[in-house]
C-alpha cells in the first residue's frame, strides 16, 4: 500500500516538530520544512526528509512541494503550521511588522495551499490543515494584528473548504489555546521590546506580559499534534478543533455573548490581571525574622 504523503511547516520546534513525529510514527512519509534547518537535524533520524523553508518565499514554497512530488509522486496532507505572533498596540506596532504577520501566517499559507490544490485534485483526495488558534474567533487588547491575521486566515479557510470539497478535499482549521510551549514568551519579549517606555500603552503591555509569564498550561505541543493526526484520520473531519474545555468554553463564549458583553469579560479579565501585577510588585519579600 502506498504511503500518504505529509508536508509540515514550522518543524523545528514546538507543535510543527510534535507533528513531524506523530505522522512518521503513524505512517506517513513526513516532509518538515522550517528556516532554522539546524534545529531539524533529530528529525532525520527518524526518517523524515528535512527542508530550509521560508514560507514568506514562493520560490522556497515551489521547491517544498516540488522536492515532495519528486521523491513521493503525491501529497495527502498538508500541514500549515508555520506562524508567529506579534502582540502589542495596534497604535504601537510599525506597518511593516503588521504586513509581515500577514506575509507569514496568511500569504505564506495560502501560497502553499495553492501550490498543491493541482495534485490533490488530480488524486481526488486530500487533507489541508491550517492551525490558527482561539484567536480565530475572538479578540482581547494587543492582540489585534496577530487576531487578525488569524480571523483572515480562518475565513479565507471557510471559502476553501466550500471551492475544494467537491474534489474530494477537506480543509481543517486547529484553534490551539494556551499551550506549554516557548510561543507565549517569545511573543512578550518581542512586545516588550516593541514596545517605547513612553508609549500610553506600556502600562497595559507590561501587566499583560507579566500576567501571561505566569500562567501555566497542561497542553503541550504534542497534545497539538495528536489532534492534527486525529483530524486527518477523521473520515468525516470537523472543520475546528479546539483541544480543551477551557479553548471550547472561550470560543462559545465569543460566538454566542453579544460583543459588549464579551468586551466587559474581556475587560474584568485585564482588571484582574492588573490588580495581581501590582500585588506582586508591592508585596514584600519576607525575611529570616518574619
Amino acid at each position: 500500500m502506498t504511503k500518504q504523503v505529509a508536508l509540515i511547516t514550522g518543524a523545528s520546534s514546538g507543535m510543527g516538530k510534535a507533528a513531524a513525529l506523530r505522522f512518521q510514527a503513524a505512517g506517513y512519509t513526513v516532509f518538515a520544512g522550517a528556516r532554522h534547518v539546524d534545529r531539524m537535524q533529530d528529525l532525520k533520524a527518524h526518517g523524515i526528509h528535512v527542508l530550509k523553508l521560508d514560507i514568506t518565499s514562493e520560490t522556497d514554497n515551489a521547491a517544498f512541494v516540488q522536492a515532495a512530488l519528486d521523491t513521493a509522486g503525491r501529497i495527502d496532507v498538508l500541514i500549515n503550521n508555520a506562524g508567529y505572533g506579534s502582540m502589542g498596540a495596534i497604535e504601537d506596532v510599525a506597518p511593516a511588522e503588521a504586513k509581515r504577520q500577514f506575509e507569514v501566517n496568511v500569504f505564506g499559507a495560502l501560497n502553499l495551499t495553492q501550490l498543491v490544490l493541482p495534485t490533490m485534485r488530480r488524486q481526488h483526495f486530500g487533507k489541508i490543515i491550517n492551525n490558527s488558534s482561539i484567536g480565530g474567533q475572538l479578540y482581547s487588547p494587543l492582540g489585534g494584528w496577530y487576531y487578525a491575521s488569524k480571523h483572515a486566515l480562518e475565513t479565507l479557510s471557510d471559502a476553501l473548504r466550500l471551492e475544494v470539497k467537491p474534489f474530494g478535499i477537506d480543509v481543517i482549521i486547529i484553534e490551539p489555546g494556551g499551550t506549554a510551549t516557548n510561543w507565549q514568551k517569545i511573543a512578550n519579549d518581542h512586545m516588550l521590546a516593541a514596545t517605547p517606555t513612553d508609549s500610553a500603552y506600556r502600562h497595559l503591555v507590561e501587566v499583560v506580559a507579566h500576567g501571561s509569564d505566569q500562567m501555566t498550561f497542561k497542553a503541550t505541543g504534542d497534545d497539538i499534534a495528536q489532534l492534527m493526526l486525529k483530524a486527518v484520520q477523521a473520515r468525516r473531519p470537523k472543520t475546528r478543533y479546539q483541544l480543551t474545555f477551557a479553548d471550547k468554553m472561550a470560543v462559545i463564549a465569543a460566538r454566542k455573548l453579544s460583543y459588549r458583553t464579551f468586551d466587559t469579560l474581556i475587560n474584568l479579565s485585564m482588571r484582574m490581571l492588573d490588580r495581581s501585577a501590582t500585588k506582586a510588585s508591592t508585596k514584600a519579600p519576607k525575611t529570616a525574622n518574619q
